[in-house]
């Protein structure tokens, strides 16, 4: 009887593969999305070059592939949190990824040995996709008041603080 219950307690693990498939299939979709987003970004540049545009639809043109650009950007960081959780997800709870182990051209970003890894990985993946939305929301961000441009300086030294402390605790994990 307590083989049989350990084994169903084992094979209930096997449930985990529900998230790695939703989360590659998520992963595929936002790879998709902005590797589209980036097709039309790039066709629509055509137009940059045109001496019909006045500076002005130019400048907004520019502003307007600068916000996208920082949305492809982001969409792909966000595919890249759904890859690395399914891969990480599967490598500790599944199986050891045998394909990833004996290849040259694995990287050890996709290497998962515990699930302290795993959050470490992902924890310094959506710090890059704060960082860049921040970049997005600074780009449309209007300065009225000194109160307005000193609330910016505070973010971009919180952002630099986050990297640094993360930084070194990463070199204290090395040690």
């Amino acid at each position: 009887m307590e083989k049989i219950f350990e084994q169903i307690l084992w094979n209930s693990r096997l449930v985990v593969l529900a998230a790695v498939i939703a989360s590659l299939a998520a992963a595929v979709a936002m790879f998709y999305m902005a590797s589209v987003d980036a097709f039309y970004t790039i066709s629509h540049l055509g137009n940059y070059a045109s001496p019909a545009l006045t500076s002005v639809e130019r400048i907004e043109l520019r502003s307007t592939t600068v916000t996208h650009v920082v949305e492809i950007v982001d969409g792909y960081l966000l595919a890249t949190v759904l890859l690395i959780f399914s891969l990480g997800l599967y490598e500790l709870f599944i199986s050891k990824i045998d394909h990833a182990e004996g290849s040259e051209s694995a990287s050890n970003v996709l290497m998962i040995s515990s699930l302290d890894d795993l959050k470490s990985r992902l924890a310094k993946v959506v710090m890059m996709i704060l960082v860049v939305r921040y970049f997005e929301f600074a780009l449309g961000m209007n300065f009225v008041t000194p109160m307005d441009l000193l609330q910016f300086a505070a973010g971009i030294a919180l952002l630099g603080l986050a990297l640094y402390l993360s930084h070194m605790a990463d070199k204290g994990l090395d040690h």
